[in-house]
């Protein structure tokens, strides 16, 4: 993983993320703490999370998912090293990053196209749904070439590129799929059966790399988004590393080391390998 070093970000770059994530809510939501769920896609690559200079998370796992954890605004000093070692071998830190809340973002460790680790955020779709519906959000965070996505054996997103999504309202239950190259029957992943839960969002994540042959899926779901009232929009991270989620929550501001992270693709001050 390559290192990066981040001073601080200018607040309206992340402004501007968070309201992208807001789209469709009321005021005071808009103005609530933003909820983020952290996705960990990259094959092999365990790490510490150091926040303000303490380790908050050992051995976060490739192909974990934690949260949704409710940040606060603040500034924060984030280092992610290879387990066991000190920050000043910090694979990535971000240093006096301004963080304002209200959204709902994942943010993903994954490869890019090129194969290098990168950090993607998204905005996470938590507008209702209609009756007997559920939202399918794919999102290909993965080292490979452009898929097509089938459900039932018949493609529903096409020509699918890292690091896009695409998302659908459909029938709630349980749906087959795989994904295969764009434009033939040759699949890369699956099949699974995918549980489309009415009311909620089922966000499923291509990672890993096609040429190591480490390709895989990681899903997350988002609950809550019924048409009729039955209670706020949350997520559901699933396969948390044991403990994580107390020592996320535990710390408050923890989790926006993957809001940082995310930004660093467009305000990086440099790189080193």
């Amino acid at each position: 993983m390559r290192i990066l070093h981040l001073r601080r970000f200018a607040l309206a770059g992340a402004v501007g993320l968070l309201a992208a994530g807001s789209l469709g809510a009321t005021p005071a939501a808009a103005a609530a703490n933003a909820q983020v769920s952290v996705v960990h896609g990259i094959p092999g690559q365990p790490v510490d999370v150091y926040v303000n200079g303490e380790k908050t998370i050992p051995d976060f796992q490739p192909g974990k998912v934690a949260g949704p954890l409710e940040l606060p605004a603040g500034d924060y000093d984030i280092a992610l090293t290879a387990p066991g070692k000190p920050i000043g071998e910090a694979l990535l830190t971000v240093d006096d990053a301004a963080v304002p809340g209200g959204a709902n973002l994942s943010l993903v460790a994954h490869l890019g196209s090129d194969g290098k680790p990168v950090l993607t955020p998204f905005a996470n779709d938590t507008g209702r749904v209609a009756a007997g519906k559920a939202r399918l959000i794919v999102r290909h965070t993965a080292a490979a070439p452009a898929v097509d996505v089938r459900a039932g054996g018949q493609p529903v997103f096409r020509d699918l590129t890292n690091p896009k999504e695409a998302k659908a309202d459909v029938d709630a239950g349980t749906v087959p799929a795989d994904v295969v190259l764009a434009g033939t029957d040759t699949r890369v992943l699956g099949p699974a059966d995918l549980d489309l839960r009415e009311g909620t969002a089922t966000i499923v994540y291509a990672v890993g790399s096609a040429e190591e042959k480490t390709l895989d899926i990681v899903t997350q779901s988002i609950g809550g988004l019924h048409s009729a009232p039955g209670g706020v929009p949350s997520g559901d991270g699933g396969a948390a590393a044991p403990g994580m989620a107390t020592a996320w929550y535990g710390l408050g501001g923890v989790g926006v080391v993957l809001i940082l992270l995310a930004l660093a693709r467009r305000t990086a001050a440099g790189t080193r390998r």
